[in-house]
């Protein structure tokens, strides 16, 4: 079998299996065997109810004494297995599971896996998992490895269908010399892949895991290469002045540009007016007032004589772009005509704003990347604004310079990552930096707390919703069933309308169809949602300036710098605003890590300490996100070996800068198949 056989061919994977499967978009054995563990868990020996810890996940092993239930509670029935240890008792709570009646018999000896919480002098563990003595023997002794599932589906048969297709596999797939595996002591990419998923020890995983973070490194550094050089190459097509118009609108602005928004406007300048196509990064925290910067760039390239447009990730916050352009040019009178262009326009909507973009009636289009789609042709764009989720690699460049000449490029980043690690992620890009925030931005008030802090919070949030506030509550997880120790979604959000019955709560996540998600958002936006409830989701996207409450549940599966990025939801408009991380883990070294979060907002400086912090080993668990969401590689974590990967590059390419040489054809060859799939790259 070759990768790209489909999964159905699997012994055990039928149509009902394999349409589950590609929910996750698992359709190829290649996909299966790519996906990878969300983390590991370390099985140790069951303990007796009398070595309990309260707070603890771990494995308890008893005489059960007593089945009780089921009994109701709402839209709960809930079965009690007793567990009794000489003069110990444990409850142990089944939620929604009737066959445990049948399958836990008194009088028999069982292993429970969960938390146990008090109440009283009550020990409790919820929901746990249920092992025979034989089952738990095969998970002792070695990392077993957890993956995110999905409803109907198992850990057991994504193990299972995994290390079917390993087997299967007729493995033919090094692309490195063996002498570069040597020198950057890497083993090869099936020995990684078969480590990742059947690991014997956690070496093993640090094994795999460097083979396959170089190789997330690798692909995307050339790919840098490419846009560089095509950077370089390109001449500026629309030289520009800057105008009196900018320097009305900066005098009549009711506050002063910081000193990190004068230097970039002022490198932005330079950029448009010189003989090379501009393709620049601004990075700058949340709130630090890149968007002022971006629409002066806008307005410099419409008072030039040319169209610019400025593409947003959803379509709510392109609506919202637009909503504060119009007021812009209400409050300044400056001579910006704008568009706006979202995929759920009504055709004659869309016809009437290709017409205006076609004609130049426009000067300023707006929307998500609609903007690029074949339909749309522009008189003149000079100028593309961004947002480091779009970030424009060859083909995108290509698209745009079917419709014309190659426009500036100026892309908007809020996620802090230290200068050292930006030269190479942006290695394609000149960087601008804006450190400081505007003077009149209230700082977010922080807190780092355990999971009994829960009722204070939500007290503390429906008092802010009387307020006339909002609120977000944050889960790692979209639904029960990824790990049963995280808070998830779905469930959260049914749980906190029976603790908050009076208030308008939603909840939002990625799997949901992207009018379902618009809608939520749009709902949000306009105040008709008081808490909502999401997954990462919406990190980007989304400006809601009322919402004053950010609340983070198992802040300890995050990094500090997705952290500090969800936290710049808030803190947006004139009123106090909150943050709340609840971490489930108590450990020192958790507590501490996530304290770095209470004592600043400066988001480069809690991108120092998070790559400080992290060492390989806390890869798993610690959750990523953003442009560099790498299938395995970690910014921070492995910042040592992305170094290493930018030098490797560079000698290869200088020493073969097309790969025609014998010994690289498989790179090159890997190289274009990895980006045409990605969708990101034409030909190298």
């Amino acid at each position: 079998m070759n990768l790209n056989t489909p999964i159905t061919n699997l012994k055990g994977v039928g149509e009902k299996t394999a349409a589950i499967l590609n929910r996750l978009h698992i359709y190829t054995y290649e996909d299966l065997i790519n996906y990878f563990p969300r983390e590991y868990m370390n099985y140790e020996p069951p303990i007796s109810v009398a070595d309990v810890k309260i707070g603890n996940t771990q494995t308890v092993s008893g005489c059960v004494s007593a089945v009780n239930g089921p009994i109701k509670a709402g839209r709960y029935s809930i079965i009690t297995v007793v567990i009794k240890d000489g003069l110990n008792i444990l409850e142990v709570l089944f939620f929604n599971q009737p066959y445990i009646k049948k399958t836990v018999k008194i009088g028999g000896y069982y292993l429970f896996r969960g938390k146990v919480i008090q109440k009283g002098t009550r020990l409790i563990m919820q929901s746990p998992k249920l092992y025979s003595r034989d089952e738990y023997q095969e998970l002792l002794g070695h990392p077993v490895p957890v993956y995110a599932l999905t409803s109907g589906l198992k850990g057991k048969t994504v193990t299972k269908a995994v290390n079917a297709a390993i087997r299967d596999i007729q493995w033919d797939d090094e692309i490195f010399p063996a002498g570069v595996l040597s020198e950057l002591k890497l083993v090869s990419h099936s020995k990684a892949i078969g480590l990742m998923h059947n690991p014997g020890s956690d070496d093993d995983i640090q094994t795999a895991r460097r083979r396959l973070a170089f190789e997330d490194f690798f692909y995307f550094i050339m790919l840098l290469r490419k846009n560089r050089d095509l950077s370089v190459t390109l001449k500026n097509a629309y030289p520009m002045i800057e105008t009196a118009d900018t320097r009305r609108f900066i005098e009549k602005l009711p506050f002063k540009l910081t000193s990190g928004q004068k230097k970039t406007w002022q490198q932005i300048c330079e950029d448009m007016s010189g003989a090379g196509c501009m393709n620049r990064l601004v990075q700058g925290d949340v709130g630090s007032g890149k968007t002022i910067v971006a629409i002066l760039a806008l307005l410099m390239t419409a008072c030039n004589g040319y169209q610019g447009a400025l593409m947003a990730p959803t379509e709510v916050l392109a609506t919202q772009h637009m909503e504060t352009v119009t007021d812009l040019i209400k409050k300044y009178d400056i001579p910006l005509k704008p568009v706006l262009l979202v995929g759920s326009m009504k055709a004659s909507e869309k016809k009437a704003a290709y017409a205006s973009i076609a004609s130049g009636d426009c000067n300023l289009i707006i929307g998500t990347h609609a903007l690029i789609q074949d339909k749309v042709e522009y008189k003149n764009l000079a100028l593309v604004v961004t947002d480091e989720q779009h970030r424009f690699g060859v083909r995108q460049r290509e698209a745009l310079a079917g419709k014309g000449n190659q426009p500036h490029i100026l892309v908007m980043s809020a996620t802090p990552i230290p200068r050292t690690l930006a030269i190479i992620l942006y290695g394609d890009l000149h960087l601008s930096a804006i450190h400081e925030l505007p003077a009149d931005r209230l700082p977010i008030k922080n807190c780092v707390v355990k999971t009994d802090y829960r009722p204070s919070a939500y007290k503390f949030i429906a008092d802010q919703v009387a307020a006339g506030r909002q609120a977000y509550v944050i889960c790692s997880q979209v639904e029960a069933g990824e790990n049963d120790d995280l808070e998830n979604v779905i469930d959260y959000c049914e749980k906190l309308k029976d603790v908050l019955p009076k208030l308008k709560i939603s909840y939002l996540h990625g799997k949901m169809k992207a009018n379902e998600k618009n809608n939520i958002m749009q709902n949000f936006a306009d105040g008709n949602i008081d808490v909502l409830v999401s997954t990462t989701v919406i990190e980007v996207g989304i400006n809601v300036p009322n919402s004053t409450v950010m609340m983070v549940e198992n802040a300890e599966r995050f990094g500090l710098a997705q952290l500090h990025q969800l936290r710049g939801r808030v803190g947006r408009g004139k009123h106090q605003s909150y943050c709340i991380f609840i971490s489930s883990n108590e450990e020192k070294k958790t507590m501490e890590r996530l304290n770095i979060l209470a004592g600043t907002n400066d988001g480069f400086k809690i991108a120092s300490e998070d790559l400080r912090l992290r060492g390989p080993g806390e890869f798993f668990g610690v959750r990523q996100s953003g442009e560099f969401s790498f299938k395995v590689g970690d910014i921070y974590a492995d910042s040592a070996l992305l170094e290493e990967t930018n030098e490797y590059v560079d000698k290869l390419l200088a020493d073969d800068p097309k790969l025609t040489k014998d010994e690289n054809q498989k790179i090159k060859n890997s190289v274009i198949k990895y980006y045409e799939k990605s969708e990101m790259l034409q030909s190298i």
